[in-house]
């Protein structure tokens, strides 16, 4: 049999166990095991356990629970809700100011915590009930909040792209400085849309009234502002020693969930009760990550035992005669078709086994790489009919807010992330700049 059929029955027993329901990490660990058995025997078990003590030996898996732990920490202890404040303070003077804010918020609660679903849930508990209250036209607010909270597997701390370091054994540092233009890029961009939509369409965004802001002395309004900068702090505190080496991506991870902690205790708001929830849902995603991990890297030792990466490689680009520009766009459009139906953890597993390798073979950056998977799995999160944050958005909306408008209100904000997809495609330089930068000195 040869390696593409191989490949091809493997990746087809995988997608057939996760359509019956099957765990991400059992259905990809079990097909990877027994191909490995039925291929090399009884001492094929050995190819997917010495991955996996490999991957138990790196330091860096640290970092994931630690990263985890902050996010949770800040976020429980209800920090957001000063952030949020602060921007409603100072942006709703402006038409669309509060929808400005809500994406400026969403940029430092990813910077708090690294992962989508927690920018949404903050996003409809805190900034969707006041939007409507404040008149805000209910589709454009929705997508807003879908399309800011789909920067937090982006913004550094990504612990998307920690896990893409993880499997494709890449340095997490250049990854998430690799992250960081493109994402304040994506976030300008939506503030740039609801700026001109709501100066277009002042009924979309209304100000806030003149005489209710006239009640926010200015001390009140710096007050705010220092309880909204705060988070920045917990994050320079972190990484301007990693960037400057004075620390270890490991050892600056424990000064941000040290931090996080510190300044939750110092305001009063580590309580037994946040305490208790921020370590048991740290390790409930730990885990997960980890079991999810261990699987990928099975099957990615099965495939490089293969050698089918080398094999499908020249399939695509000596018998089908596909240049890699080709290749690449096919496999972004792949992404955002299993992003319909699958989360972004899931789709690395599932691909990564194959595209990382393919990628490096075609000649490309894996580091640029990386960023484009990212965006990628963003616009796949908001793709209709069953994108991830549309069916996160319609559990935790309330029901005024049906599934019809959902789906009307990430329109405009996927064609604004193709633009920005598009522009780092075109110009690698926006993602790899900064790492080149940094890394370079």
């Amino acid at each position: 049999m040869s390696y593409e059929m191989i490949a091809t029955l493997m990746f087809a027993s995988m997608m057939l166990m996760l359509f019956t329901g099957q765990r991400v990490f059992a259905a990809i660990g079990f097909v990877a095991a027994l191909s490995s058995v039925l291929l090399w025997g009884t001492g094929g078990v050995e190819i997917p356990f010495s991955s996996a003590m490999k991957l138990m030996q790196w330091y860096v898996l640290l970092t994931l629970p630690m990263f985890i732990f902050m996010g949770y920490v800040l976020s429980e202890s209800r920090i957001a809700d000063d952030l949020y404040r602060m921007f409603h303070v100072w942006m709703g003077p402006l038409n669309g100011g509060l929808a400005i804010g809500t994406i400026g918020l969403m940029v430092l609660v990813s910077a708090m915590n690294g992962l989508s679903v927690a920018g949404m849930a903050i996003g409809t508990t805190i900034a969707l009930p006041e939007l409507l209250r404040r008149g805000y036209d209910k589709i454009m607010v929705t997508g807003v909040i879908q399309a800011g909270s789909s920067l937090g597997i982006l913004v550094p701390p990504s612990v998307v792209l920690v896990l893409y370091a993880l499997i494709a054994r890449q340095p997490v540092g250049q990854l998430w400085l690799a992250g960081v233009l493109p994402g304040l890029m994506m976030a300008g961009m939506f503030i740039l849309y609801i700026y001109v939509r709501c100066r277009m369409q002042p009924d979309l965004g209304p100000p806030i009234d003149k005489e209710e802001l006239s009640k926010v002395t200015l001390a009140e309004k710096l007050r705010l502002l220092r309880a909204g900068l705060l988070p920045l702090g917990i994050f320079a505190a972190m990484m301007v020693p990693f960037v400057n080496g004075w620390t270890s991506l490991v050892e600056s991870a424990a000064v941000g969930a040290t931090t996080a902690f510190l300044v939750a205790v110092v305001k009063g708001r580590m309580t037994r009760e946040v305490f208790e929830n921020s370590v048991r849902k740290t390790l409930m995603i730990s885990c997960m990550f980890m079991w999810i991990i261990l699987a990928a890297t099975g099957f990615g030792a099965v495939f490089d035992g293969l050698g089918a990466v080398r094999a499908i490689d020249a399939l695509f680009t000596e018998q089908l005669h596909l240049s890699p520009w080709t290749i690449l766009i096919l496999m972004q459009l792949s992404f955002i078709i299993m992003g319909t139906f699958l989360d972004d953890t899931a789709m690395l597993v599932i691909v990564a086994p194959l595209y990382v390798p393919l990628v490096g073979e075609l000649g490309f950056d894996l580091i640029w790489y990386g960023v484009l998977y990212t965006i990628t799995t963003q616009i796949a999160y908001m793709t209709p009919p069953f994108g991830y944050n549309l069916f996160l958005m319609r559990a935790m909306a309330p029901p005024e807010i049906s599934l019809g408008d959902i789906y009307r209100s990430i329109i405009p904000f996927v064609l604004v992330m193709a633009l920005a997809l598009t522009l780092v495609m075109v110009f690698p330089q926006i993602a790899l700049w900064l790492p080149g930068y940094v890394y370079g000195q």
